[in-house]
């Protein structure tokens, strides 16, 4: 099992269109896959679970990933993050 700690890179947190990326990347494993905010854990494969935490730009956030796959999918899920949500509307 892997914890990283990150910091949400866009500027609106992980509204429906990031929320909704998160989800699909996080799908691409085998691995379970979790957000843990503000003391709640969600599972990373449901966007209403993503949605529900409310996190936005600027929180830290914790991703867990377990599984056969957790290297990759904490690596691709950390980098989405972290850089390539920048930009999302």
């Amino acid at each position: 099992m892997l914890e990283r700690k990150v910091i949400l890179s866009n500027k609106d947190g992980l509204h429906a269109r990031a929320a909704a990326m998160f989800v699909q990347v996080a799908n691409k494993f085998s691995s379970n896959v979790y957000i843990e905010f503000d003391g709640k854990r969600v599972d990373g494969k449901s966007i209403i679970g993503v949605m529900s935490l409310g996190a936005f730009a600027g929180e830290e956030i914790i991703i867990i990933t377990n599984g056969v796959d957790e290297e990759k999918a904490m690596e691709e899920l950390t980098n989405l993050v972290t850089e390539n949500m920048k930009d999302i509307i």
